[in-house]
Formats: C-alpha cells, sequence, structure tokens
C-alpha cells in the first residue's frame, strides 16, 4: 500500500516546493518596486510657478529621435544636453572678419570668441600672450621678435605658422584695405617677416611702447583667404563663415524675413586639444540674437527668448533693474568725460593761464554734479587715466572743489593769457623725469617755463582794457549731459565767470569740435579699443588738427612726458613717465576732468563665474567665459 502512495506523495512535496519558490521570488522583488516610487515626484504634484524656467539647452547634434516607450523592448537613458547661453546684442551681424569689425559693436563682439591675436589683456589692462609665445624688443625699440606657439590649429584644423601673421599683415597694410582707414595707416608704418615657421620680426619707423597692444588684432588664415582681391574683402563669404583659432567656431546661421538676425556658436573641438581649452567652457554653444534697440532687448529677455543682454545703456538702467531673475554687472567704460578749453580761441586768451584753469577747476563740486546728473551710471574721475589701468596713479593730489581759493587764484591770474608761477597752487611733482630712460629722478619743485604762444608772466594788462571772462559750454544735447554743463556754468558765475551753455546734436559736436569751433566743451574722450594707457592723441600739442587735442592744448612739459612713455618699452619706466604725466595734469588743469561712465551687462541670476575687469571694449567680458556655468 505504501508502494502505491509513493508517487502522489512525491508530488504533493514537488508541488509544495514549487509554491514556496513562487512565494520567496515575489517577495524579493517587492523592496525594488517601493524604492522607485518612492524616489520618483508624485503624480499627483503640481509644478511650481513662480520659478523662473530653466536655462535653455540644446541635445547635440547626432542626437536621434527615440521609438514610442510602448514599442521599446528595453528602456533607452536620455542623451545628455549642454547648457546654452542666449544672449542679445543690439545691432545687426556684418562682417564676421577681425580686420572689418572695428565700427560694428555686434560683430566685434561675435570675433573676440572666434578670433585670437598675438597678444591679449589680463584684468589690469597689461598686455600678455595669446598666440605669441613671447616676445623681445631692440634696444632702439624698432624691431619686435615674437615667438609663436606650436600648439595652435585653426579651427579647421589646419596649423597656425608665421605666414599667417604676415599675410594679415598684408592685407592691412594694402592700399585698397577697406577697413578702417586708421587701422590701414598704422600697419602701413610697419614691416613684417616671417624668420621661420614659428619666428615673426616686425620693424617699426619710430619707437611705440604701445605696439603689444595693436598686436591683440585679430588674425585671420591665409589658406582660407590667399589670392583675395583686398579692395573686395568685404564682400567676401569668408566674412559670414569664418574661420578662427580662438574657443568658439560658428555652427549655424539664423535668418528672418531674409535678414540675419543671429548667430550659434559652439566650442571649436582644436581649442578643446590646447591647455587652456581642456577645462571650463561648461557653455558648450552661444547663442547670440539680434535686435533693433535696446528697448526690444529688454522686452526679450522679459519675455523668456534670451538669458543675457550684451549691453544695457544707462537710459535704460532702471528698467532692467526691475527685470525679475537678472544679475546687473558694472565696470569701467574705456571713456573719460572732461571739458576742454580751446587755447586756440583769441577771445578767450585767460584759458591758457593754468591758475585761471586751477580756478575754473575748484569751483565745481565735481562729486555733486557728477550724481546729480549721472545718478548711478558714472564715477567721478580723478586722472585722464582709466582707474582700472596699471598707469592710473592714485597717489595724485587733485584739485578739491574751494570756492574761496578758487576766486584768489581767478583774482590774482594773468588774464591776459601769461603763463603764472602754479608751484603756490599745487604741491610739486614728487618724481618728475629730466631726461631719457634711466636718466636719475628729480624731487625739486618744477620751474615753470612760457608755454609756447603765450605771453610772459610779467606782461602788464593789454592796454584794450580788463578781459572780459565768459565762456560758453558746447555739449550734446542729452538731459544729462545739459544738466552737467549747467551746473558747471553756474559754479563758474560764483567766481566772476560769465558761464552758458550751447547743447547741439552728435553731428553738430563732433563737426564744431574738428573746426575748433567753441570756448569749452563737455565730451568724452574714449580709449576704444585700446587696452594701453597712452593718451597722446588728446594731450600732445602736436595733435592739434591731426589727433584728438580739440582746443589746441599746447603744454611742453605734458607733451615731453608723453613721448617719453612711448619710447620706453619697460613696463616700470614708462609707469613714472604717466605719473608725472599725471602729476603735471593735476597741478596745470589742462582740462577739467569729471567722470567715468559705467558700463553694464545683464544675465540671469543663476549664470555663474562672470567677472568684468578692464573693458578696452565691451566684447572683454567675455575673458573669464571659461568659468561661466549655469547652477
Amino acid at each position: 500500500m505504501l508502494k502505491s502512495l509513493r508517487w502522489p506523495f512525491l508530488v504533493l512535496v514537488l508541488a509544495a516546493a514549487l509554491f514556496v519558490i513562487a512565494l520567496l521570488t515575489r517577495t524579493n522583488e517587492t523592496p525594488g518596486a517601493a524604492q522607485t516610487l518612492d524616489t520618483a515626484t508624485p503624480a499627483t504634484e503640481s509644478a511650481p510657478t513662480a520659478e523662473p524656467t530653466a536655462a535653455p539647452t540644446l541635445a547635440p547634434a547626432d542626437t536621434q529621435v527615440s521609438a514610442p516607450a510602448a514599442q521599446q523592448a528595453t528602456p533607452v537613458p536620455a542623451q545628455p544636453v549642454q547648457p546654452v547661453l542666449v544672449e542679445a546684442l543690439v545691432g545687426q551681424i556684418s562682417k564676421l572678419n577681425p580686420l572689418l569689425a572695428t565700427y560694428n559693436p555686434v560683430d566685434r563682439d561675435i570675433t573676440s570668441l572666434i578670433y585670437e591675436g598675438l597678444t591679449t589683456t589680463n584684468d589690469y589692462g597689461e598686455i600678455v600672450p595669446d598666440l605669441a609665445a613671447s616676445w623681445t624688443v631692440s634696444d632702439d625699440g624698432l624691431v619686435y621678435l615674437v615667438d609663436l606657439r606650436t600648439d595652435i590649429l585653426w579651427q579647421d584644423g589646419i596649423p597656425f605658422t608665421a605666414e599667417d601673421v604676415v599675410f594679415t599683415v598684408s592685407l592691412l597694410s594694402d592700399p585698397a584695405f577697406p577697413g578702417a582707414p586708421t587701422l590701414s595707416e598704422f600697419w602701413r608704418t610697419v614691416e613684417v617677416d616671417a624668420l621661420s615657421s614659428h619666428l615673426v620680426r616686425f620693424r617699426l619707423t619710430q619707437p611705440l611702447a604701445s605696439f603689444p597692444d595693436q598686436m591683440r588684432i585679430g588674425l585671420v588664415p591665409k589658406h582660407a583667404l590667399d589670392g583675395v582681391n583686398v579692395a573686395a574683402l568685404g564682400q567676401h563669404p569668408f566674412n559670414l563663415s569664418p574661420i578662427g583659432t580662438g574657443p568658439y567656431q560658428i555652427e549655424t546661421l539664423t535668418t528672418s524675413n531674409g535678414q540675419i538676425d543671429g548667430i550659434q556658436l559652439r566650442v571649436a573641438p582644436v581649442y578643446r586639444q590646447r591647455p587652456e581649452g581642456a577645462d571650463g567652457f561648461a557653455l558648450d554653444r552661444i547663442v547670440f540674437r539680434t535686435y533693433p534697440t535696446a528697448e526690444a532687448a529688454l522686452e526679450a529677455y522679459h519675455n523668456g527668448e534670451v538669458n543675457s543682454l550684451g549691453t544695457i545703456p544707462a537710459s535704460s538702467l532702471q528698467v532692467a533693474e526691475q527685470l525679475p531673475g537678472l544679475s546687473l554687472y558694472s565696470g569701467v567704460a574705456p571713456r573719460v568725460g572732461v571739458v576742454i578749453y580751446n587755447w586756440q580761441r583769441e577771445s578767450i586768451p585767460f584759458v591758457r593761464n593754468p591758475r585761471v584753469r586751477l580756478g575754473l577747476s575748484q569751483a565745481v563740486d565735481r562729486a555733486s554734479v557728477v550724481q546729480n546728473a549721472l545718478d548711478g551710471t558714472a564715477i567721478v574721475a580723478n586722472s585722464p587715466l582709466l582707474p582700472n589701468s596699471w598707469a592710473y596713479d592714485a597717489g595724485v593730489q587733485w584739485p578739491v572743489y574751494d570756492v574761496a581759493h578758487a576766486q584768489e587764484l581767478i583774482s590774482t591770474a594773468n588774464l591776459s593769457g601769461g603763463e603764472d608761477d602754479v608751484a603756490a597752487t599745487a604741491e610739486p611733482a614728487d618724481a618728475v623725469v629730466e631726461g631719457g630712460e634711466g636718466a636719475p629722478v628729480s624731487t625739486e619743485a618744477p620751474t615753470e617755463p612760457v608755454a609756447e604762444g603765450t605771453a610772459p608772466a610779467t606782461e602788464a594788462p593789454t592796454e584794450e582794457g580788463p578781459v572780459e571772462l565768459a565762456l560758453v559750454i558746447l555739449t550734446l544735447d542729452d538731459p544729462a549731459m545739459v544738466e552737467m554743463a549747467t551746473a558747471i556754468a553756474g559754479a563758474w558765475q560764483q567766481i566772476g565767470v560769465e558761464g552758458s551753455i550751447d547743447p547741439v546734436d552728435s553731428d553738430t559736436l563732433r563737426a564744431r569740435l574738428e573746426a575748433g569751433d567753441f570756448d569749452a566743451a563737455l565730451v568724452e574722450l574714449s580709449f576704444e579699443p585700446d587696452a594701453d594707457p597712452d593718451p597722446y592723441v588728446f594731450w600732445h600739442q602736436g595733435q592739434f588738427g591731426s589727433g584728438q587735442n580739440y582746443g589746441g592744448m599746447d603744454d611742453r612739459r605734458i607733451s615731453e612726458a608723453l613721448e617719453q612713455a612711448r619710447r620706453v618699452t619697460l613696463g616700470l619706466d614708462r609707469k613714472v613717465y604717466y605719473q608725472q604725466f599725471q602729476q603735471l595734469f593735476a597741478e596745470r588743469a589742462p582740462a577739467l576732468v569729471l567722470y567715468y561712465p559705467l558700463w553694464f551687462y545683464g544675465a540671469d541670476s543663476r549664470l555663474q563665474g562672470v567677472q568684468l575687469g578692464f573693458l578696452s571694449t565691451p566684447s572683454d567680458r567675455f575673458r573669464h567665459i571659461h568659468d561661466w556655468t549655469f547652477e
């Protein structure tokens, strides 16, 4: 009987074993399912509406469209996406060629990321190597030998060599060059030779300490433009399909109604091979969209079309401050606001007297005038040089606001234009350099010579009677400038100088400056695009009529300091001469220095790493773009 029950018993045992295994299997799967539910967002939870939208992203170009999930046998992980900066620029894209971008801020911004020069700037405005590995200067300052980096490729993979440098200069120096005339005029004075594949020699006609700054011009590839008709360079297809050596290269242009309205750049693969490109550059792509006005650009940010604003004009600053999630960054623009005097106008001879000019300076409460008229869009200037430049001397004592002393200066001045001794009105120069480079430094109080074209200090008043003290300030017909000029004219009234203003449009202002048709003029002198602090073109006596010395300022000692600063190539020696220049400027007040305008940049508050150091142009905001990243 037991034998007959053996097989049913075995079947029962086997069934029980299978049941137990099934239970164990189900029990082991349950925790995994519970963990997935615990870490997922509940289906009933709604997304917050108060938070700003995430930074725009783009999938890689080779991303494929996946099949519907229900048709897939196994889940496919999502392709990674890269953060993109979408920036609004005001203006139009025209020529993405660094040689032709001088007058177009939009082109300058974009080409600054595509191209590089032999040199660049650091946060203090100092010139440092870029495509150049190093350079040496001959003792006479006329020859520059530049060693080039050997690890540079053009964005199409062709090696960068000395031939590209020579070719770029040949375009610039060609008489038919269609770009900025001043650019071509300068490079026609420079000889360049390729001594080897990575060694270039430049020969100058006269010493120029600022020449390394000129080497910042973006270089173009010979292999892409060889044989081009220089006169037709502006119409060459290269201008919209650029090839550079910079960190970003063109990916695509966008159009609207037949007009280019944007460009997309991506990090250049060849740049990633360089040491400085191996890390950083979290912004894999940058998209620039162009708008006709600053107001349209602000509206684009408000609508979520862009997440940064390339430039915010002072007139739009209050609107920008109200935009949610927008962080504002400010830096000193490469300009200085001054009142210049017309030294050549015979009806106002008294402006050639430093005692009168000091009186005019001390009569004006510059801090109050700048604050009231420009309201946080500028800072008070204490030098004709930019305050974040290596040449700026913070130790110079500039004329202070003192109406009583200003009246005394005016009342004791030789109003016929004689050159008075100003030793009693200002501290002596602490480091007046006598002679050339390497000469001993004198700390004695300077003896004031008679300025060229002026009467001696002992000259008696003219027989025609007392000189009428009256100045009309020529100014731009802009509310802030008119308010500032009005305040200055009112301050001069307190010391017996009849002041009035003459507001005009920008074209008239320029024409009258160039014609010398003014008594005094409120102007902004621009260093852009130069990073070198050399102010020779504004204040040297030889620049009247040919440069921007519109008032014919004629001070030999100031001119000598500028000449010496141009000749020496050692930075420390140059700084001594610029200290002397600033000290003389403070003592002799050849112009009334007022303010430095500020430049403003706006970006989504989640964009990190933005740093604005020294700005020679607004495009210098990209100096640290390798550190920019979205939170």
